[in-house]
């Protein structure tokens, strides 16, 4: 019976290594009356196929995975927020274009079809940045479908020799990804993808229906320890650049770079979940239409035992 005991109070938890996602690395030293074994992988993808495969308990992913899941009828249920943000837009240095000059941007993308030229954006295809910057393009008028070419680059770590090489023109990429990018000089920030239906929503901590009939007061521990790593890195900056920089590998002043573009909310947003999945199945990243499976399967139990407000107060 001990032993049984023990394993109700065990976690393990899979989390992504970019920016925003590596604070999950901290939960084992927040969580009380649970022991959490943390485990990073390259991408929320990866982090979610190991969830779904009963391989890890609980998965910090996207919002966009969580509908990509539901769409292919996986049993994954929401139980937190974490951090938003860590999107950026950015250009080759060739490309004469200004910040968010999107008629600019337009026109060249134009300018390369009406040349028989493909015009090359690139995104971690399943990542957040793919659908934030799938979703700011339509709102634009650019159907990526017809008017550019996509590259899938799995590894937003190769996002930096792809523009070194002269593959794309354009990349959405993630922090800190995006920050070492600039700071290397290898492309310049065309803007932020924050102006479609996503909004700047990124991540979403999961778990299965299984998990929460097995281990509730385990999942509301590791819900509680969430919250705390991002209570923490919200007030501690240097904390935050800290563990980027001991999880991605990278230096310092790349993780200082970027902490600004990052936003510790473990709160759950409800009517824009639904609006993603809607943005999505338009987008024709999915193929049915998860939104009443969005909504049912976020459950706020966890969350509101763990930050001790209500639903309403969370995201609901």
């Amino acid at each position: 019976m001990p032993g049984f005991a023990q394993d109700e109070a065990r976690i393990k938890l899979g989390y992504a290594k970019c920016a925003h996602c590596t604070p999950m690395s901290l939960t084992p030293q927040f969580a009380q009356g649970v022991e959490i074994d943390a485990v990073g992988f390259n991408t929320g993808t990866d982090a979610l196929t190991a969830l779904v495969s009963k391989n890890i308990e609980v998965a910090q992913v996207t919002y966009l995975h969580y509908a990509i899941a539901l769409d292919k009828g996986f049993d994954v249920v929401a139980i937190s927020g974490q951090v938003n943000g860590g999107s950026a837009l950015l250009l080759a240095n060739d490309l004469d274009i200004a910040q968010n000059d999107w008629g600019a941007l337009k026109a060249l993308i134009a300018k390369y079809k009406a040349e028989g030229k493909p015009f090359r954006v690139a995104a971690s295809r399943g990542n957040a940045q793919d659908i934030h910057m799938r979703g700011a393009f339509a709102k634009q008028g650019i159907d990526i479908n017809k008017d550019v070419q996509f590259v899938n680059i799995p590894n937003p770590s190769d996002h930096l020799q792809a523009l070194r090489r002269g593959e794309v023109e354009l990349i959405c990429t993630v922090e800190p990804f995006a920050t070492q990018i600039m700071q290397a000089k290898a492309a310049k920030f065309f803007g932020f993808p924050y102006d479609q239906a996503a909004g700047k929503l990124t991540n979403l901590i999961v778990t299965r229906s299984d998990v929460i009939a097995a281990k509730p007061k385990a999942l509301e521990e590791t819900v509680r320890a969430v919250v705390k790593v991002d209570e923490h890195i919200a007030a501690d900056k240097p904390a935050l650049v800290e563990v980027i920089s001991k999880i991605t590998g990278l230096d310092k002043a790349i993780a200082t770079g970027a902490i600004d573009n990052l936003d510790p909310d473990p709160k759950m947003y409800r009517a824009s979940a639904v609006a993603i999945a809607a943005m999505m199945r338009d987008l024709k990243y999915i193929n049915s239409d998860v939104t009443a499976a969005v909504e049912k399967n976020m459950d706020y139990r966890f969350l509101e035992a763990a930050t001790g407000k209500p639903k309403t107060e969370l995201g609901y």
